[in-house]
């Protein structure tokens, strides 16, 4: 039978006991799991099945209003989160995590399981919290953290809007949007093609000052409110796009003309604090990945568990009893790697250019983990439809939701070829490689510790289109290497605390 149990694999929270040692879910994450038991997933399979909300433009005088209408369970659902601490927590000294960011990903963790759309505007918010609290002047902070990090239904949310139409995997080459300096702020110009949390209160984005570099080196990072000082809309939604899934998050597109904005940093390292921003997206979708693989297996196991084939369970079948076990072993690699990004975000993400080694490993291990767990949720939620058989083809069944969500999380923040060539890089000029086999030489054999290096080296010897052609069948290996070794070393730990 599995490893584990199944009432431990259907549970966020137990799993991930078993996952981080000597982790304890607190009372609030408790609390949090069993409002989606009895309330939450019921309101997310509505959301789900009812598609994507409206957008009225305009109110019965004719006004610009842009707003986007969701029923009112939604907006309960929404703001259970806030309200429980997904974002507050992260400013806040407490004894249970001193590390920042942790209760936010375990709070995503938790979403994700239920519904891995909904965790994208807590993912947002909070990659709009960590650059205002680093970058932003004081005046800016006093003005608008109280708003991200209130306590009540009330709560501001944040928003990043990078990608234009042209794509956004080269934002040097595809951002468009211009910033005009005037006085303190600035005004920006420009169309974001693919804004998810259209609406929120409070966006960074991707903009370049008149007369700057037409390359990523002349692009800035700017805060941008949903109104003006005058209290009028700051900036206006095109429409709401319908999406294979992720229906929890409204994804739009959003105009900007001459909206008020104000600069983060200093614009010469623009482009640092988007990836900045980009990272700890990817760093949560690593998170929700693993929490929408692990769901798909639960209910897989479940539907294994009772579904009658040739006599006896499908789930004591051999070959599917294989399968779970070999699956099982692939989730906790992937677990395991997940939140080692997170572990290393914790340590550097208050960090500002130039950047620190510690940095730079941190970089290379969330496009590994990126690149890994998306792969994993894809892969892990088809095959849970295949244990389903034709009822998981079924829109009234769950299976096929995971599959439609996973296929978005491989997207979300730079696809595969994105996390891989962006890994090569952060390899290539900053040695990240050889910090991250450091790190990993206490728990591993070092014949295929020596093996993986040498193979990372000679791959990087090669000629510059060699290296990237060649580049994914590489990655693959390193972060699978990676992914293993880290459940090793827990697995040992695991053994010796016994």
């Amino acid at each position: 039978m599995l490893a584990v149990s199944f009432e431990e694999l259907r549970s966020p929270l137990r799993f991930l006991q078993s996952t981080l040692s000597g982790f304890r879910p607190p009372d609030w994450l408790q609390q949090y799991q069993c409002w989606w038991e009895k309330e939450g997933q019921d309101i997310s399979d509505l959301t789900d099945r009812s598609g994507t909300p409206w957008l009225r433009m305009f109110d019965l005088s004719g006004g610009r209003v842009d707003e986007i209408l969701y029923s009112p369970d939604y907006w309960r659902m929404l703001k259970q989160g806030y309200q429980t601490g997904l974002i507050w927590r992260v400013a806040e000294e407490n004894r249970e995590f001193p590390c920042g960011l942790f209760p936010a990903a375990l709070g995503i963790y938790v979403t994700s399981f239920y519904d891995p759309g909904l965790a994208c505007p807590y993912t947002v918010s909070l990659s709009t919290f960590v650059p205002l609290s680093k970058y932003g002047d004081r005046e800016l902070q006093e003005r608008f953290l109280p708003r991200l990090l209130q306590k009540e239904k009330d709560v501001w949310q944040g928003a990043t809007w990078m990608t234009e139409i042209k794509g956004g995997s080269d934002l040097g080459a595809t951002v468009e949007t211009i910033a005009r300096p005037a006085g303190k702020q600035w005004l920006l110009t420009g169309d974001k093609y693919f804004a998810s949390n259209a609406g929120a209160e409070l966006a960074v984005v991707a903009a370049r000052p008149e007369g700057a570099a037409p390359n990523v080196r002349g692009l800035a990072l700017f805060l941008v409110p949903r109104f003006r000082q005058n209290g009028q809309l700051n900036y206006t939604i095109r429409r709401l796009k319908d999406k294979i899934a992720t229906r929890s998050v409204p994804t739009g597109e959003i105009e900007l003309r001459e909206s008020e904005a104000w600069l983060l940093g200093r614009a010469e390292d623009g482009i640092y604090l988007i990836l900045e921003v980009l990272n700890v997206s990817r760093v949560a979708n690593s998170v929700g990945s693993v929490a929408l693989a692990q769901r798909a297996m639960a209910d897989a196991a479940s539907f294994a568990q009772q579904r009658m084939v040739f006599g006896k369970p499908l789930i004591e079948q051999p070959l599917m009893r294989h399968q779970f076990d070999d699956r099982l072993r692939q989730l906790r690699a992937a677990s395991n790697l997940a939140w080692r990004s997170v572990e290393l975000l914790n340590q550097a993400w208050q960090e500002k250019p130039p950047y620190s080694e510690r940095f730079h490993l941190f970089r290379l291990v969330a496009h590994l983990a990126k690149y890994w767990t998306a792969e994993l949720a894809a892969q892990t939620a088809k095959w849970a439809m295949e244990v389903h058989g034709g009822l998981g083809t079924l829109q009234e069944y769950r299976a096929e939701r995971w599959l439609r969500e996973a296929m978005i999380l491989a997207i979300w923040e730079g696809p595969a070829h994105r996390q891989i060539l962006d890994g090569l890089e952060v390899m290539e000029r900053k040695h990240a490689h050889r910090l991250l086999f450091q790190s990993l030489a206490a728990t591993v054999d070092a014949s295929s510790l020596r093996q993986m290096e040498e193979k990372v080296e000679q791959h990087l010897a090669l000629s510059r289109e060699d290296k990237e052609a060649g580049a994914e069948a590489l990655f693959s290996e390193l972060a699978a290497f990676t992914a293993d070794a880290l459940l090793q070393s827990e697995e040992t730990s695991a053994r010796s605390s016994r």
